[in-house]
């Protein structure tokens, strides 16, 4: 019977000290503050996002995390169905003759510009 305690108790120190040291390699995993309303950890554009866009999102890398080719094939998929809607709409909105919203428009600045110091 002595035996079998003597095990037990060598077991579970053993347990201890495993856990001890994946406790310290590993870290405490608190938990991440909340992000800003309207943010995000990558980065994406608040609109109009593309499938160049789509591609170019970077995540973190962690020991437990998501499979990157997994992510990599989500991304790609998703960039082509994106390009694809918004090419059919930009055709519809060609052939109803209405503007396209996406095109770049003129920047205007609401600051005001300096006087030109040449003109009198």
């Amino acid at each position: 019977m002595s035996l079998i305690l003597m095990y037990l108790v060598v077991l579970i120190l053993v347990a201890v000290v495993l856990f001890g040291v994946a406790s310290v390699l590993f870290g405490r995993g608190e938990p991440l503050p909340p992000l800003p309303r309207g943010t995000t950890a990558t980065m994406l554009p608040a609109s109009g996002v593309t499938g160049a866009d789509v591609e170019a999102v970077k995540f973190a890398q962690a020991i437990r995390g998501y499979k990157t080719g997994e992510v990599d094939w989500v991304l790609d998929r998703l960039g082509a169905e994106l390009d694809q809607l918004r090419g059919e709409l930009a055709a519809v909105r060609a052939a109803a003759g209405l503007p396209d919203p996406t095109a770049e428009q003129p920047f205007r600045s609401w600051v005001a510009e300096p006087p030109d110091p040449d003109a009198g």
